[in-house]
């Protein structure tokens, strides 16, 4: 056993001397569309390339009067609602709905979309509706939820597997045991030595942030924020610290600048330093790797990730969080994280539905080739090096990037700016997201907007 599962096995042995140790019990419904085992592939009808209702995905409609309010960047007042969004048979309205393209979603292989995901989440209802409201260790956690844990699991190359109800909760929850077993000493420890060592890449995510931050409340933690994907500041920082505990964490493919993280000289570094690694892979699951198993099976490192937290609201299309962990670490998870504990579990249909998309995104193989072919397209009509679906075309000033985003608005892009607290002031940027549905003539059109948008953007046109 490594000293972290030595960790693990002192923390879940006090949690059970204190009578709080937790088990999850899943509650089997009667009719359930599909059994754990085996699984039957004919439940998961796949096709073999794109088709109407992916298109679905990246092409929407907004009402006039939101694209009018957002050209002028006015503050929308709600009218919207009343001009057609889902009730015009309640207040007519004669204004239209003006057509773009979605190049800001998140639905990175256009499974939202996906008939045999529809048809899993339409079963569900109809047979159970929205399923037990209660949080999972109470009456929540059903035999679906446990299927969907299995096979994020596998996916993951992991023992096991916890749902949460959202991604950020599920760092939250993490981050939080983490403290908790900081704040346990060990026999040879004093009271005052650091329990745990964090290190964090600077740019990661802010649910990972938060976490940190509510798990140094519990005390004995210390932690140290690394410059972004720098291994000899990492490095240098871990030879210096004296903490038996430590734990990097780190994004996987970060959000806000669509870069790796250096995932190879992290397994080098857990080698050398014998720390936790634990890596956020919310943006590479079903995207990247031959199977979809994410930034890990990309780089061939599966096996040295100790701890893969995830969402299920990105390429799966669905809604919901998981970490992918040992079945001693899940315990210690659902026993003691917070943010897991008190949520209410996910309803049946969502899982069930994520479920499908898992198995869907599996079998199409064709939705991983066809966003990254639309990755080397943008690469090749625009001249920018970019390195994952995330492109991050950093403008300046707050309003400059709000002039871009109405230019791309007007050329019929849903393109939204990302301005401060998100990034700092001075980093604003067009965060454009490449989808397994857009074509090469999507690309192509996409491109030309935004030749004219850096064109003007150079000459000093105030209004772009």
């Amino acid at each position: 056993m490594s000293c972290w599962d030595e960790w693990v096995e002192q923390a879940l042995s006090r949690l059970e001397s204190m009578k709080i140790l937790r088990s999850l019990r899943p509650i089997n419904y009667p009719y359930h569309p599909f059994e754990i085992d085996p699984k039957p592939d004919h439940a998961f009808e796949v096709f073999d390339g794109i088709r109407q209702w992916d298109r679905a995905s990246v092409e929407i409609e907004i009402a006039e009067s939101t694209f009018q309010r957002w050209v002028q960047d006015v503050p929308s007042s709600g009218d919207e609602l009343t001009c057609g969004i889902g009730v015009s048979e309640v207040a007519p309205c004669p204004k239209p709905f003006r057509k773009l393209l979605l190049f800001s979603g998140n639905d990175y292989l256009g499974l939202s979309s996906h008939p045999t995901v529809a048809k899993a989440a339409a079963k569900a209802v109809q047979e159970h509706g929205m399923g037990p409201r209660g949080s999972a260790l109470i009456c929540g956690y059903t035999i679906y939820h446990r299927l969907l844990e299995s096979c994020l699991a596998e996916s993951k190359n992991k023992e096991d597997c916890l749902l949460c109800p959202t991604g950020f909760s599920a760092n939250m929850a993490f981050m939080t045991v983490v403290g908790y077993v900081g704040s346990l000493s060990t026999v040879n420890e004093t009271p005052s030595e650091v329990g745990v060592a964090i290190f964090s890449d600077a740019l990661n995510h802010a649910s990972i942030i938060d976490g940190i931050r509510l798990a140094e409340r519990q005390g004995r933690l210390q932690v140290f924020i690394y410059r972004h994907c720098d291994m000899t500041h990492l490095n240098g920082l871990l030879s210096n610290c004296t903490a038996k505990k430590k734990v990097v964490v780190t994004d996987s493919l970060f959000s806000m600048d669509g870069d790796f993280a250096p995932m190879i000289q992290l397994s080098k570094l857990r080698k050398k330093h014998n720390f936790l690694l634990v890596v956020d892979d919310a943006h590479g699951t079903l995207v990247c790797g031959k199977n979809g198993g994410g930034v890990p099976e990309e780089f061939n490192c599966a096996s040295d990730i100790d701890i893969c937290i995830g969402t299920l609201s990105k390429a799966v299309g669905c809604h919901g969080g998981f970490i992918a962990c040992s079945k001693r670490w899940k315990q210690l998870i659902q026993s003691r994280g917070r943010a897991f504990i008190f949520s209410t579990s996910t309803p049946i249909p969502i899982v069930a539905a994520a479920h499908a998309a898992m198995m869907v995104g599996k079998k199409e193989t064709w939705r991983r080739k066809a966003i990254w072919k639309r990755v080397q397209d943008f690469r090749a009509l625009t001249g920018i090096p970019i390195a994952s679906p995330i492109i991050s075309l950093i403008v300046g000033c707050e309003e400059q990037a709000l002039q871009a985003s109405r230019h791309m608005l007007k050329c019929g892009f849903h393109i939204t700016a990302i301005r401060p607290p998100t990034v700092p002031a001075n980093l604003c940027r067009l965060r454009i997201t490449l989808s397994a549905a857009h074509t090469r003539n999507d690309m192509r059109k996409l491109a030309y907007a935004l030749s004219q948008c850096m064109s003007l953007r150079e000459s000093g046109t105030s209004k772009l």
